[in-house]
């Protein structure tokens, strides 16, 4: 099952205070969830506005 995420961020929550952060996945494609393992990277061109699907092989699609 895909899981849909409508977002704001375009990039990682940073949890504080401890020894060393935490940054959590607000992008919904970390495979290390719920922590962030860098592939909110891909949503860098993503318009504002507009909602996306990517499927495993990280591919974008424009959706209604």
């Amino acid at each position: 099952m895909a899981r849909k995420i409508i977002k704001e961020a375009k990039a990682p929550l940073e949890i504080k205070p401890q020894k060393d952060s935490v940054w959590i996945c607000m992008c919904g494609l970390s495979k290390n969830q719920p922590f962030c393992d860098g592939s909110h990277k891909a949503t860098a061109t993503e318009e504002n506005g507009k909602i996306y699907e990517y499927d495993k092989e990280g591919h974008r699609t424009e959706i209604d």
